[in-house]
């Protein structure tokens, strides 16, 4: 049948059971979304290019830098397009790597470039939408968090706090996604990644239980908009413009520690901070006195903005591949004062170094 996908689910007598469970699930198939022009096309795939396939992949292949998730399953597009994709391309997901590349916290994208973005995305993916209901998935969530434990955690982490597969208790994931969009790639699995499909190794009771146990991770919490701060200007770029240049013995002749960092940033030494993240989360968090200057920049225009006469360190959140992109690009420009901190600023913030915080997000 055309418009319908018929799920089996059979769950194996090893987890449990003392026969097999037979279930059977039904998805109707959604109208695709709209196609773009030739024009929006392009300039969606040179956004791709641009903001995404340093993490993503050049192919939409996934894992290439922070573990980056495949953006070319079709069981992730057939069951997410749109607003699972475009959530999180426009706002992030605050606490991992993914900022928002919405141009109202501070991204590059206008609302449009977003929506042609993941529209993009889903006709590349050759996928077909699937249906998904809006009710919650009721389960036994004492149950769900024992089966999470046996099959879960090597990838999600015990606690689902994401290590080589994405955070599920990440709460803009769960605020943006619904019940049904989770179970479904339990069920599924997300196709071209490590991530399997449940369906014949889970009952279709267990499947609903972990949905339940990972959506019992959501809090009451709601994500803030934060104002917007003013950007700074090439005349501030350089912290303690007065005072001597650090002297740091780096890794590989690349690398500063975040203790040998803070260590001159207590003692004022002349510095360029360059956070390489998209804008949006500089604007979260970052150390004080860096300057927003994404991976994605234009050197070649930008280059006069930046002084080669003083140290400059990047830093990331991946926690190093945005850093060490931007500061290749300014080493072939005649840069040889460049480093990059090992740590990235997640590494930094949990050695309990200080960041500057935006209004209503508390401080470090």
């Amino acid at each position: 049948m055309k418009d319908i996908l018929i799920i089996v689910l059979l769950a194996a007598g090893h987890l449990g059971f003392s026969h097999s469970v037979f279930a059977e699930r039904t998805y109707e198939r959604e109208a695709p979304p709209r196609e773009l022009s030739p024009a929006q096309a392009k300039l969606a795939a040179s956004n791709y290019q641009k903001y995404c396939a340093l993490c993503h992949g050049d192919n939409r292949e996934g894992h290439k830098n922070d573990h980056a998730p495949s953006l070319r399953s079709k069981s992730l597009f057939e069951s997410g397009v749109p607003h699972s994709i475009l959530r999180p391309m426009s706002y992030g997901r605050v606490g991992t790597a993914m900022g928002g590349y919405l141009d109202e916290v501070g991204g590059p994208m206008t609302l449009d470039e977003t929506w042609d973005l993941s529209y993009w995305l889903f006709w590349q993916s050759g996928a077909e939408r699937v249906k998904l209901s809006e009710k919650p998935v009721i389960g036994d969530v004492v149950q769900g968090q024992k089966v999470f434990k046996e099959n879960c955690t090597a990838c999600h982490g015990k606690n689902g706090e994401g290590i080589t597969a994405p955070a599920l208790a990440n709460q803009s994931f769960l605020a943006h996604n619904k019940d049904e969009f989770i179970r479904y790639a339990i069920e599924q699995g997300r196709d071209g990644t490590p991530m399997p499909s449940f369906s014949g190794k889970l009952s279709a009771a267990d499947i609903d239980n972990v949905t339940a146990y990972i959506r019992s991770k959501a809090s009451e919490a709601k994500i803030s908009k934060i104002q917007l701060k003013k950007l700074p200007t090439p005349d501030q770029y350089v912290v303690n413009p007065g005072n001597g240049d650090p002297e740091f013995e780096l890794q590989d002749g690349k690398f500063v520690s975040s203790e040998d960092l803070f260590a001159a940033m207590k003692a004022k030494k002349r510095l360029v901070l360059l956070d390489t993240r998209v804008p949006s989360v500089w604007q979260r968090a970052h150390l004080e006195g860096s300057v927003p200057f994404p991976y994605y920049s234009n050197l070649e225009k930008r280059m006069h903005e930046l002084p080669k006469d003083v140290q400059i360190v990047a830093y990331c959140s991946c926690p190093r591949a945005a850093a060490e992109y931007l500061t290749a690009q300014l080493e072939q420009l005649g840069f040889d004062n460049t480093a990059v901190l090992y740590e990235g600023i997640f590494g930094w913030m949990n050695l309990g170094y200080p960041v500057v915080r935006a209004a209503g997000l508390g401080s470090e």
